[in-house]
């Protein structure tokens, strides 16, 4: 540039040095391989380090070295020696690279064995000279932690070094990371000057304030706020809040040996549901937060016909973490109750609550309990002959059902077990929010990204907190979180995805919470050729552009669903619905059957519409990895041939279809428009689903 010649950047002595550290590195494994730890060979290996601190091998033999070395050896000064030697390393290591994980560990193992005394201050003195280089250095956050917890020093004295920090430069991702993980330790131990969580939230959203709106577009300030936001919402205790069958309802059963399944039928009672069974019906306990310890001596049953112990609860979760938001049993009645046309009361009570806990240790905190009462009659239906019953199933539907004729349109107050969460010990919370959310009215600058979507965060949490022991309560916000997600995704199209998903999760949670909302979209299924489902009522949220399914709290109801032309990638949420037996996910963008991996825990479903979807059109399917499968060992690939000899039927190299068809017991399933149909597949399918009546509307069997 401006005449100057341009230098080669590769240094003439290249080959020199490649061939030097060639050397030094046949050397080390040479050492290695005999176990060779003199001071000659523990040198040549310094200067590999030197030049290279990311390669591991040389650590780990510095290590085994040292083990040997020391093993035996009581003079103090011998060992003070050979632990100076291994810390005078890592900081040479250092210079070549601040950041070597390598490098950070091997220091910690030394110190962490405890040899000799720790000098704290040369310790902190190389982390100030470190941080001073680089504030953003996690390896030196990390590497703090470590000292100050081997110093034992108080959180309070490194809570200040943070705000020192954070004082030096707004644009301190550690510092603030830092920040949040003492506040996390100081709140749960109510340290002294702590034990107020309003006082301290409140202390630091002034904090955080400063960093905001000192620079709007550093991004290390909106992270905090984030994380402040989660702790001014987040419920510190899991809480029971939807159940199925709901509070106070009425259940009634009819028994058929000629409709498999459960199917719902209209009552003159809001409370009440009709329901056509084949001896079993499930119970649903849906909480906040992902729980586990849900067995028979946490949860009681009480029932004339069911005895407790003999209940087994199961997390509705596809990750095999054994945690869950939702957790279902099934009763199954004996024969001798279903000729009865007594009424039977059943309670189910959280009795140890407090060994219910969440991923992050917290218990449950309050006793839940609700009752309802089965009742056994016959219905009409059970005259249905098997031929109308196996008859395809087309979505048809009729006028917008009358809302005191659907028993799906229970009185909404009996859908939330723990609906107050919102009490006096919240009133702070809601404080806050309100104050936050005029905070950023007045600075929804246009061209602020952070700020719309922190303004939508804040406003959708204000709608969460509000007392809601009634479902009838509006989402006041849910317009205007709409539209700042509409901005959003117009100001920043490189994460619209996500955008999206956000606002479908608002979208449906307006939906889905207010009675006069969920009306508007419950019709009746009046297909006159489909005798299993007539007179049926569907939920009908078609068409508008959902991209996640989001919380099916109140909707656990649900039997017909109705999900077609929208922008779904995967069905995670609907594992909740239990009682589903019909559901249509045509015209979506699901790219894979690993998307559908949920549906395996619906163990009533019989019709799936999947049609016009991406299935087979993507060659790589990202979402693979993620289930029990031979690709993660979960699963031997010899196990799927057992049953399916014929050549045609292909089982081993469509394992995914394999593993959910085999866990489904269709008798619809609609999968034209899909790249993946063809003979092959349609021979596979018939196979795998042997109760399978009908495919993409003819009849197979």
């Amino acid at each position: 540039m401006h005449g100057r010649p341009r230098k080669d950047p590769r240094p003439k002595d290249a080959a020199a040095k490649a061939a030097h550290l060639h050397d030094l590195q046949a050397q080390l494994l040479q050492n290695h391989r005999n176990r060779t730890y003199t001071k000659e060979a523990l040198a040549s290996c310094s200067k590999l380090l030197e030049i290279n601190p990311e390669v591991y091998t040389p650590w780990n033999y510095r290590k085994l070295a040292l083990q040997h070395n020391l093993d035996g050896v009581t003079d103090p000064d011998a060992v003070k020696s050979a632990i100076e030697d291994e810390l005078r390393v890592v900081e040479i290591a250092l210079r070549t690279n601040p950041k070597s994980y390598a490098a950070w560990y091997h220091r910690k193992w030394v110190l962490g064995r405890r040899l000799m005394p720790v000098e704290f201050e040369r310790e902190f003195r190389l982390l100030d000279l470190l941080l001073k280089a680089d504030q953003r250095n996690f390896h030196g956050w990390n590497y703090r932690r470590f000292v100050a917890k081997l110093k034992n020093v108080p959180d309070e004295e490194e809570l200040k070094f943070t705000k020192k920090m954070i004082d030096t430069n707004f644009s301190n991702y550690s510092a603030w990371h830092n920040r949040s993980a003492l506040l996390s330790h100081l709140l749960k131990k109510k340290s002294q000057g702590f034990d107020s969580k309003k006082n301290t939230l409140t202390e630091e959203y002034e904090l955080v304030h400063d960093a905001l709106f000192t620079d709007q577009s550093d991004q290390s300030g909106w992270f905090y706020h984030l994380w402040l936001l989660d702790q001014t919402v987040c419920l510190d205790d899991p809480q029971l809040i939807s159940s199925w069958p709901t509070h106070k309802s009425d259940l009634i059963l009819s028994k058929s040996n000629k409709i498999d399944g459960y199917q719902l039928f209209p009552s003159s009672n809001s409370s009440s549901f009709s329901l056509l069974h084949t001896g079993t019906f499930p119970i649903i306990l849906y909480f906040n937060k992902a729980v586990k310890n849900i067995d028979s001596s946490t949860v009681s049953v009480s029932s004339l016909f069911v005895t407790n112990e003999d209940l087994n609860w199961r997390p509705l979760s596809t990750n095999n973490s054994g945690e869950a938001c939702c957790w279902v049993t099934f009763l199954t009645v004996p024969e001798e109750n279903c000729s009865s046309s007594t009424s039977y009361p059943v309670e189910v009570c959280l009795d140890r609550y407090k060994d219910i806990v969440s991923s992050n240790v917290s218990d449950c905190k309050n006793p839940s309990k609700f009752t309802f009462t089965v009742t056994f009659r016959s219905h009409s239906l059970e005259q249905t002959s098997k031929e109308s019953v196996e008859e395809n199933v087309v979505w048809n539907y009729v006028d917008i059902c009358n809302p005191q004729e659907s028993p799906c349109l229970m009185s909404f107050d009996q859908l939330s077990i723990n609906g107050d969460h919102a009490g006096e010990g919240f009133k702070w919370n809601l404080q806050i929010l309100s104050n936050e959310i005029e905070l950023f009215r007045e600075f929804n600058d246009e061209d602020s990204k952070f700020v719309k979507l922190t303004l939508a965060r804040l406003l959708v949490a204000h709608d969460l907190m509000v007392p809601n022991g009634s479902h009838n309560h509006i989402k006041s916000h849910s317009g205007e979180v709409l539209t700042l997600y509409d901005d959003l995704m117009k100001l920043d199209p490189s994460h619209k995805r996500y955008y999206e998903d956000e606002q479908s999760m608002v979208l449906m949670d307006q939906l889905t919470s207010d009675k006069d909302s969920l009306i508007k979209h419950c019709w009746q299924f009046d297909e006159p050729t489909s005798s299993s489902f007539h007179r049926q009522y569907c939920l009908r949220l078609n068409d508008l552009s959902l991209t996640r399914i989001g919380s099916v709290k109140n909707i656990l109801w649900v039997q017909m669903l109705d999900l077609s032309h929208n922008k779904l990638h995967s069905v995670e949420g609907l594992e909740a619905l239990q009682l589903l037996a019909c559901l249509n996910l045509s015209n979506n963008q699901i790219s894979s059957f690993t998307a559908l991996e949920p549906l395996k825990l619906l163990s009533s479903l019989r019709v799936l519409d999947v049609s016009f979807n991406m299935i087979g059109a993507h060659t790589i399917d990202t979402t693979r990895y993620l289930c029990s499968s031979p690709l993660s060992h979960t699963l031997d690939a010899k196990q799927l041939n057992v049953g399916y000899e014929k050549e045609t039927t292909e089982v081993c190299d469509r394992w995914e279809v394999t593993l959910l068809f085999r866990a489904l017991r269709l008798t619809q399933l609609d999968i034209k428009g899909n790249a993946v149909l063809n003979e092959k597949f349609s021979v596979l399918a018939t196979e795998l689903l042997p109760s399978l009546k009908w495919l993409d509307g003819k009849r197979v069997r």
